[in-house]
């Protein structure tokens, strides 16, 4: 089964990121390219990105008939997500070992969620 590993930003993550040193941040860049290699090497990894700042973002909403966007910055944020690990493994558990193995869990948080396949659908419909 296919597991989001949701690497989320926040007030006290920024603020943890900040007291960083340049070297410290490259290195904790470069954490997360070994785990998608040990990741990739072993199978359970789908796909990794990490995402740019949300400043960059757009928000999108269609009303009626009207595509509308917002640029970021979203001021009523209070989190937003920084990136993600896509991986296939046989159970919850084993998802939130990996998701152990984040960087970003020792700064903050990271959420797991298990992805909804639309094959999903199909047993619902029977």
């Amino acid at each position: 089964m296919k597991y989001l590993i949701l690497v989320l930003s926040n007030e006290k993550s920024r603020a943890a990121w900040e007291t960083l040193s340049e070297q410290q941040q490259l290195e904790f860049g470069m954490a997360h390219r070994r785990l998608s290699e040990q990741l990739a090497e072993s199978g359970e990894l789908v796909y990794s990105e990490g995402l740019v700042p949300q400043e960059h973002a757009k928000r999108v909403s269609v009303r009626d008939g009207q595509i509308m966007s917002t640029d970021g910055p979203f001021a009523e944020v209070k989190e937003c997500l920084a990136g993600y690990y896509l991986v296939d493994v046989p159970t919850m558990e084993r998802a939130v070992e990996l998701a152990a193995l984040v960087p970003d869990a020792a700064l903050s948080e990271v959420e797991v969620r298990p992805v909804f396949e639309m094959s999903m659908l199909d047993e619902w419909a029977k």
